[in-house]
């Protein structure tokens, strides 16, 4: 076997280290290689989770947009609901605060301003039960269910409905309160039964009212055909009396015939701003001032007693005016308001008794000593007979005045 030299060790040497060297390369190699595609999968994975997020927050910004459209969108439809329903609505929170007050509301009470953020009671201070009726539901948590409540001025009548809301805990969180006008429906009620009392009265008190006049006729004709001269002096004031009295008596009479009888009515268009002329001209001129300001407009009545209505009703005005020693000044206001057209009549007199004011339409109620108690009743069987209203009151600076409402002739057609 030969001996190796030393060049020979050397190169066995060498060649021993370059297949090391090789060996180490190629494990470097291996190793960068897996180092390699384990960045590559990892580059890929962060790259599909990145798309994913980014896929679902747009899913959530979608998400939250649709929400947000279908939140407006439900909140615009509340409020054209409660913008848009007739009833009034008023919504107050356990603080008395209020909350919401819709366009109807505000008509109906003639609210100024969107009436939110202020306390019931300063919102409601010209309709105290009404303030009262929510106030106590807030307080007791009691609902209310179609009540009827009674306001001064106008409107007068309310059909009221308050409903208490609580929160998920049971507690008292605020109050919702609907209400409607019934004031028309009212007054046509009491139109109605007015009109059913006349027709009744009528019936029953025409015919007895009759044999009265014919018998009083009788005694004032006998009275009449008595010759003073030919009596003893001491008797004659009572054939004066007599006479006085039987007058007086037929004059009640034929009033009230007037008054209780049903009237046939002559139905045509009539201009009411000619009718106050006709009236006021046919009273003395020395009677004192009467003044016509207003529009007027046409009604579907009867011109001869409408005529005498509103004689009657200026008459009345100037005898209280006389009564009390003042020159009398009468104001004839029009107002055509379709599809009503409504006439005041204003004096300066001393007014109307408080007393009497709640009975002035009333048969046989009078302040004066010398009436029949039958003028303003028989004033107001014409303006009801005319479907229309009549109402009296004191001026609060001094006089009486009385408010007429008739239909317009386009509406009574």
């Amino acid at each position: 076997m030969p001996t190796l030299t030393i060049a020979g060790y050397a190169l066995l040497g060498i060649t021993a280290i370059m297949v090391l060297v090789l060996m180490a390369l190629l494990v470097s190699l291996v190793r960068m290689s897996r180092m390699s595609r384990h960045a590559k999968d990892t580059r890929v994975e962060t790259s599909v989770m990145s798309a994913a997020l980014q896929e679902a927050l747009m899913r959530l910004k979608a998400q939250e947009r649709a929400m947000a459209a279908r939140a407006e969108a439900s909140e615009q439809l509340s409020n054209q609901i409660i913008s848009g329903v007739g009833a009034g609505l008023i919504v107050v929170d356990r603080e008395d605060v209020v909350q919401i007050v819709n366009p109807a509301a505000r008509r109906i009470l003639g609210l100024p301003g969107d009436g939110r953020g202020v306390t019931l009671t300063s919102l409601l201070s010209s309709s105290t039960p009404l303030a009262e009726v929510i106030t106590n539901t807030l307080r007791t948590g009691v609902p209310v269910a179609r009540r009827k409540l009674r306001l001064e001025g106008r409107p007068s009548h309310l059909g009221v409905s308050v409903s208490p809301l609580a929160g998920p805990d049971g507690v008292l969180q605020a109050a919702v309160c609907l209400f409607t006008d019934l004031t028309e429906v009212i007054e046509l009620e009491e139109q109605l039964r007015l009109k059913e009392a006349l027709a009744g009265v009528g019936e029953l008190t025409a015919g007895l009212a009759h044999e009265f006049r014919n018998g009083l006729a009788t005694i004032h004709g006998y009275a009449r055909l008595l010759d003073p001269s030919r009596l003893p002096e001491a008797y004659r004031p009572y054939v004066d009396g007599i006479r006085q009295e039987t007058s007086a008596l037929g004059e009640v009479v034929t009033n009230f015939l007037n008054f209780a009888r049903p009237e046939p009515l002559s139905l045509v268009p009539v201009d009411l701003g000619a009718v106050v002329e006709r009236a006021a001209s046919d009273l003395p001129i020395e009677t004192g001032r009467i003044e016509r300001t207003g529009t007027f407009g046409e009604v579907l009545g009867d011109e001869v007693l409408l005529r005498q209505a509103i004689s009657n009703l200026l008459r009345n005005s100037i005898e209280a005016c006389a009564a009390a020693g003042i020159e009398p000044l009468i104001r004839v206001h029009g107002a055509a308001e379709p599809p009503h057209l409504r006439i005041s009549i204003e004096d300066n007199g001393p007014g109307i008794p408080a007393d009497a004011l709640p009975r002035i339409f009333k048969p046989f109620v009078t302040t004066r000593a010398q009436g029949t108690g039958l003028g303003l009743a028989i004033v107001q069987k014409v303006i009801v007979s005319h479907n229309g209203r009549i109402a009296a009151s004191n001026r609060p600076e001094g006089g009486a005045e009385f408010r007429i409402q008739l239909p317009l002739a386009t509406t009574a057609r």
